[in-house]
């Protein structure tokens, strides 16, 4: 599945449309909540890491990242793009640490 047909699928889940860049950029960071406390408690708590968690966590924010870009009228296919175009620009080739880090 490429990230316009996901786009696509996941609009019909979408309620209402007053508010909805609000709702959606609220829940964005709801959810993304629970990813960092999903790392943290795996992190600093000594707790399993539950990968199936994690990825239900992940898709919610896919979700909210699909619909914000949908409000917008943005193919979420850009947003793909546009990034690694701007991390290929970022670090050509490939990210590495300092030598004197």
């Amino acid at each position: 599945m490429n990230f316009n047909e996901y786009q696509n699928a996941a609009k019909r889940t979408l309620y209402g449309n007053e508010q909805v860049l609000t709702n959606c950029a609220l829940g964005l960071a709801g959810e993304s909540g629970q990813v960092v406390d999903l790392v943290k408690n795996y992190a600093f708590r000594g707790q399993k890491l539950d990968r199936q968690e994690l990825i239900h966590e992940m898709g919610d924010v896919l979700w909210y990242l699909s619909q914000i870009a949908e409000w917008a009228d943005i193919p979420f296919d850009e947003v793909a793009r546009e990034n690694i175009a701007e991390l290929n620009k970022r670090y050509p080739t490939g990210f590495k640490k300092q030598a004197n880090e």
